[in-house]
């Protein structure tokens, strides 16, 4: 044997489940779906809870997808989405940027009173107007992103919430130049998918997705935007540019 060979003799049981997975996944074309769980556990001799476990890390990490009631699908790393998070831009601008179809599915338009919680993000009195706009955001065919912005009430025209939206308030606050946009304040971090984020975007409830709470700024420090943006895995590659500290 050459000093080079590796053996899996000393791997855990968990660790020899996530090679086999690896091989399984890396042998399957993209956009084919794997063998339902029930299969593969018995195939690989371990149990659907320890299956659904090992699956979890290949799905964080943007190598498979799991639809609720369809299949567990392996995804094609060629219609990833990267992007540095140093400059603020829309999934559409990133993705026509790169030549991919994208689409809005769902869109939801809802008008209330901004209540205390609301209120307070956005530095208004809670028996303000506020208009919320829901939306599902598709690339390349699949539903990538569930985004939700609240804002004033007369920061946007319903009517171009109705008219020729496409799904990107940012880039709509932009077009229409009626406010000079300074810059945004987000909060990242990974949460379970609730049962209504988890069904827009096609995943199962209590998967991990990225979520992004966001809130935009004018020039007169003013919030005029707060967002909440939840992220599928498999389809964003974020990043940061660092520069060293003295």
């Amino acid at each position: 044997m050459s000093e080079h060979t590796t053996s899996n003799d000393n791997l855990t049981l968990f660790q020899k489940l996530h090679l086999q997975l690896a091989e399984i996944i890396e042998s399957t074309p993209a956009g084919e779906k794997l063998k339902s769980e029930p299969e593969l556990a018995a195939s690989l001799g371990v149990s659907r809870a320890t299956l659904r476990e090992a699956m979890r890390s290949f799905e964080g990490q943007g190598l498979i997808r799991r639809r609720q009631g369809v299949g567990t699908f392996v995804l094609d790393q060629q219609q990833n989405i990267e992007s540095g998070l140093e400059i603020l831009e829309s999934i559409e601008t990133q993705a026509t940027r790169l030549g991919m179809d994208v689409k809005m599915g769902y869109l939801g338009i809802n008008k209330s009173k901004a209540g205390q919680d609301i209120g307070q993000k956005l530095e208004i009195s809670p028996e303000d107007q506020i208009v919320k706009i829901s939306r599902v955001i598709w690339v390349a065919d699949h539903p990538v992103a569930y985004l939700i912005d609240i804002l004033p009430e007369n920061i946007l025209p319903e009517d171009d919430l109705v008219n020729g939206f496409t799904g990107s308030v940012l880039d709509l606050i932009i077009k229409r130049g009626s406010y000079q946009l300074s810059h945004s304040k987000t909060y990242i971090s990974a949460c379970p998918a609730s049962s209504d984020i988890a069904k827009k975007i096609q995943m199962q409830r209590g998967d991990v997705v990225q979520k992004f709470e966001a809130y935009l700024f004018e020039t007169s420090g003013r919030i005029i935007d707060y967002s909440e943006s939840y992220f599928a895995p498999g389809f964003f590659k974020f990043h940061v540019i660092r520069k060293i500290g003295n």
